[in-house]
């Protein structure tokens, strides 16, 4: 008996993609009577931390439609509806075709980028935007929409699409000079320099009139080249620029004698290799602060939207920056008071190399209570790290350096690690946050602190 091919018509939905809702599509990638496989990305989602596309879950047709550029989505949201062609059944006369009407939920988001941003959402007025995420200005400002082909997508090469995305820039809002009104590189680049103009001479929002930088031509002055902003820049650009415009910053420095950390640390190296993990100063770094966040609470906080009471959290989740060649961002670390160094090792591996191969999702940039940006490894003696509100405070490490010490009426020496604590003056002043890094710097010198 022979074998014939059913249709199986099913409805994609919106998967998980964190605790976000009402987020934005800013692309959508397939029209009506596409072929698309499996893991072909369907619609692309942008919140204030991340940008990401939804995969198909199964190769087949796209029947409907039920998402447009500029819809809100959150989890359950339906994208398409898609026509299956890889259900099989028995070429029976007795048994009819009946299509398969029921739903299906997407396969995990992939972020495209993502950015050193605090778990919580932004309000809507800002005081700045990056490109192409501002708010839009109205439609009679803006240059007539591209002619689309086949009616529901900007006509544009696979490589401009990418590189508008890049850029953050709305496909939809472009006129294209290319054949049949096909969108060029060259488009791309002239309507960002248009939307640069645009907010240059805007009035900045939340009452902060800080004058427009001029506008100069370097051109006149030698050769140059235009490079783009990756995307994690522009989008963590306007949340550092927020924090320092609204938060009072200062930063606290002082010292850790580490010298006693570092031989404990290279007698474990072989046991932690024996583990396949790759035991760093971090982990200790972020065991000792979790024991400062425990005895001076305030540090682990958040002040309430109205600004009159402090929000003291009781777990323990801390952001570490990660440098990748776009730029930095901030994967967290959950509940780093239950885990041992050696556990702490072997997840701040897996999430750097996530965060380099961009394969962090929302939630692993969410819910931190507390940074630390280690530039250990790169060099410098002291800087000023920005909080990353609505954290209130962050610390900076960077390159220890052996020291001359006076100790026991000689001079020794000793491996000296700098420390930079920046915290928000609102809720921390500069005798607490003193006590803090003294507290941080005597547990540095002696990690049997950490089991009283």
């Amino acid at each position: 008996m022979g074998r014939t091919t059913v249709a199986s018509v099913k409805e994609v939905l919106v998967p998980d993609i964190g605790d976000f809702s009402n987020v934005d599509v800013i692309e959508v990638l397939v029209s009506v009577g596409d072929r698309i496989n499996a893991e072909d990305p369907l619609v692309t989602l942008e919140s204030d931390k991340a940008m990401m596309d939804v995969p198909a879950p199964y190769a087949g047709i796209v029947k409907e439609l039920k998402i447009n550029v500029g819809d809100k989505v959150g989890q359950g949201s339906p994208i398409v509806v898609m026509e299956l062609e890889d259900m099989e059944a028995a070429d029976d006369s007795s048994i009819p075709a009946v299509p398969d009407e029921t739903r299906d939920v997407a396969p995990a988001v992939t972020p495209s980028e993502t950015t050193q941003a605090g778990p919580e959402p932004e309000p809507a007025s800002q005081a700045s935007a990056p490109v192409g995420t501002a708010k839009r200005p109205p439609p009679s400002s803006l240059p007539p929409p591209v002619e689309k082909s086949g009616g529901t997508r900007p006509h544009a090469s696979p490589s401009v699409r990418a590189f508008a995305r890049e850029l953050g820039a709305d496909l939809t809002q472009i006129r294209g000079s290319g054949p049949k009104g096909r969108i060029l590189k060259e488009d791309v680049q002239g309507f960002i320099k248009g939307r640069l103009a645009q907010s240059m001479s805007a009035p900045p929002a939340g009452g902060l009139a800080v004058p427009a930088m001029p506008e100069v031509d370097f051109s006149k002055f030698g050769e140059i080249e235009l490079q783009p902003l990756s995307r994690i820049k522009k989008i963590a650009g306007p949340h550092l620029h927020r924090s320092w415009l609204v938060v009072p910053h200062v930063t606290q420095h002082d010292e850790a004698d580490i010298t006693e950390l570092e031989a404990f640390r290279k007698k474990l190296k072989e046991e932690a290799s024996k583990q396949g993990v790759r035991l760093t100063p971090l982990a200790f770094i972020m065991k000792a602060s979790v024991a400062a966040l425990k005895k001076h609470p305030e540090f682990n906080a958040s002040l309430d939207p109205i600004g009159e009471n402090l929000i003291l959290k009781k777990y323990y989740h801390i952001g570490v920056a990660v440098d990748t060649a776009d730029g930095l961002v901030v994967p967290v670390v959950r509940n780093v008071d239950e885990k041992g160094v050696f556990d702490l090792a072997a997840e701040l591996a897996d999430i750097g190399a996530r965060a380099r191969d961009k394969k962090l999702t929302p939630t692993d940039i969410q819910g931190g209570c507390f940074t630390i940006s280690s530039l250990g490894g790169i060099g410098g003696t002291a800087f000023t790290p920005i909080v990353n509100a609505p954290e209130v405070a962050i610390l900076g490490v960077s390159r220890s350096a052996m020291q001359p010490v006076y100790k026991d009426g000689q001079f020794v020496p000793r491996l000296i690690l700098p420390l930079s604590l920046s915290y928000d003056h609102r809720v921390i002043d500069g005798a607490q946050a003193a006590r803090f890094t003294s507290y941080l710097s005597l547990v540095l010198t002696d990690v049997r602190r950490l089991l009283l």
